[in-house]
C-alpha cells in the first residue's frame, strides 16, 4: 500500500465539492483498495499513545461554529479491535531495544472514535464507509524523533493491506487566518511549504525532524506541533525506494497549507 499525508484544512471540505475534494475522490479510486485504514490525525492529542479499539467507532464532531449540515455528517465505518491488538503487539515488540524503547500502546474502547481529521477525508475517498478504520493518537509530550520512529515501525503494515494516512497541515496558523475568498497566502507560508517540498524530494528526513522550526517561516507555520507531527509518521512509514507524488498543492485562507503527499 502507499503512504499518504493529507492536508485536511477546513472541516467544511467534508460537505463541499471543490478541487481538493475531487482529488480525494480520485485518490480513493486510483490507489489499491486497503483492507484497513490507520489514520494519525492532528485532532487526537493524548498523554501516552492510544489506538481506537472499538468495533463501531463514533463520528466525532470536534469543532464549533459551523453549519448544522456539517454536524449531521456521520461516517459509520467499522473499527477492527483484532487489528488494533495486532498493531499494539507489533509496536510493543518492535520498540524493544529501539530509541523508543518499551513503548506500550494503550487501547481505547470508549473515549474517542473518528474525528474530523479522519472522516472529513474518508467521506470523499471511501464514501461507502465499509473499510475498517483505526486511529492512532499523538502523544504531544514526545519529541519529533519519537513520532518519526513510530512511523518507521508502522511501515511493515503496508505489506498487510493497511493504508497509513497522516492527516494534518504543513502550515497551520489559525491566529493569522484570512477568511475572505481566494485570500493571498502569506510569504512565510509559501516559503515554508516550498522548503518542506524540497526536503521531501531530497529525502532529507533529518531536516524535517530537527530543523522545521529553526526559521521564522517555520515558527509561524508550526505554532503548535499537532498538525505537523502526522507528516513525520508518514515520512517514517515511507521508504527510500518509494516514488513521491504531490497530489495537491495549495494554501488556503493565507495560512493553511493543503499540500498532500503520496509515497508508493
Amino acid at each position: 500500500m502507499p503512504v499518504l499525508f493529507l492536508g485536511h484544512g477546513n472541516p467544511m471540505n467534508a460537505i463541499q465539492k471543490n478541487p481538493f475534494t475531487h482529488m480525494l475522490k480520485e485518490l480513493g479510486v486510483n490507489i489499491p483498495t486497503p483492507r484497513l485504514i490507520l489514520c494519525i490525525s492532528a485532532h487526537w492529542m493524548t498523554q501516552s499513545t492510544w489506538l481506537t479499539h472499538m468495533p463501531k467507532p463514533k463520528t466525532i464532531h470536534d469543532f464549533s461554529g459551523f453549519p448544522q449540515e456539517l454536524f449531521n455528517v456521520e461516517y459509520p465505518a467499522p473499527g477492527s479491535p483484532h487489528d488494533a491488538e495486532k498493531i499494539q503487539s507489533l509496536i510493543t515488540e518492535a520498540s524493544r531495544g529501539s530509541e523508543i524503547r518499551n513503548l506500550s500502546l494503550q487501547l481505547d474502547d470508549h473515549h474517542w472514535g473518528l474525528d474530523h481529521g479522519t472522516w472529513s477525508l474518508l467521506v470523499h475517498m471511501y464514501p461507502q464507509a465499509t473499510i475498517p478504520v483505526i486511529q492512532l493518537s499523538l502523544d504531544l509530550s514526545k519529541p519529533p524523533e519519537f513520532h518519526y520512529q513510530l512511523g518507521q515501525h508502522l511501515s511493515v503494515l503496508r505489506e498487510q493491506g493497511v493504508l497509513i494516512i497522516g492527516s494534518g497541515n504543513i502550515v497551520h496558523n489559525l491566529r493569522m487566518i484570512k477568511w475572505e475568498e481566494n485570500a493571498e497566502p502569506y510569504d512565510w507560508a509559501i516559503e515554508f511549504d516550498q522548503w518542506v517540498k524540497e526536503k521531501i524530494l531530497k529525502r532529507d528526513d533529518l531536516s524535517l525532524i530537527s530543523d522545521a522550526t529553526s526559521s521564522k517561516s517555520g515558527q509561524l507555520s508550526i505554532p503548535t506541533p499537532d498538525h505537523w507531527y502526522p507528516l513525520l509518521y508518514a515520512l517514517g512509514a515511507s521508504r527510500k525506494t518509494d516514488e513521491i507524488h504531490f497530489d495537491y498543492e495549495a494554501i488556503d485562507h493565507g495560512s493553511i497549507a493543503m499540500r498532500c503527499v503520496r509515497w508508493k
